[in-house]
């Protein structure tokens, strides 16, 4: 909910608070992101959505939108630590891909973290490596601050 919310409520809301305000978007129908189950156990997220849904990158003078174009943004990744490196986060990507291309997007965008510039801890990680993006066939668009921000056509 991180990207969802202003800094001021996500600071004053309780964990319970914000995984309610969670279910109430999947209950009004809307989906925020992706599982991925290994078996029949969860062991990754994505969280994805129209850029619009996320108030803290228009806000963000690092990530404020490139330009006037319609994107679904990927702004978060949560991999279990026992299925770090093998591959769920390319799948959950690929999976992100496709929910945009079937909602009708003709791009998706990703606020990634370049490790190339500076060597960062898995926490640091949850918008997902630079590298992980390229590899998925995401180029990047703008930089700002150290920030890339990269798109790929659906």
């Amino acid at each position: 909910m991180w990207w969802r919310v202003t800094s001021s409520d996500f600071d004053n809301e309780s964990g319970p608070a914000l995984k309610a305000r969670l279910r109430d978007l999947v209950d009004s129908g809307q989906e925020p992101g992706l599982l991925a189950y290994l078996d029949d156990e969860p062991v990754g997220w994505v969280s994805i959505g129209a850029r619009d849904e996320f108030g803290r990158l228009n806000r963000s003078p690092k990530l404020k939108p490139i330009d006037d174009q319609p994107v679904c943004s990927v702004v978060c990744f949560f991999i279990d630590r026992n299925h770090r490196h093998t591959g769920v986060a390319s799948a959950l990507l690929e999976s992100a891909v496709e929910r945009a291309r079937s909602s009708g997007y003709l791009l998706i965008e990703g606020y990634p973290i370049d490790t190339s510039v500076r060597a960062r801890g898995a926490a640091d990680l949850f918008t997902g490596t630079l590298d992980l993006f390229e590899q998925a066939g995401f180029r990047e668009t703008a930089r700002r601050g150290g920030r890339p921000i990269v798109r790929r056509r659906v």
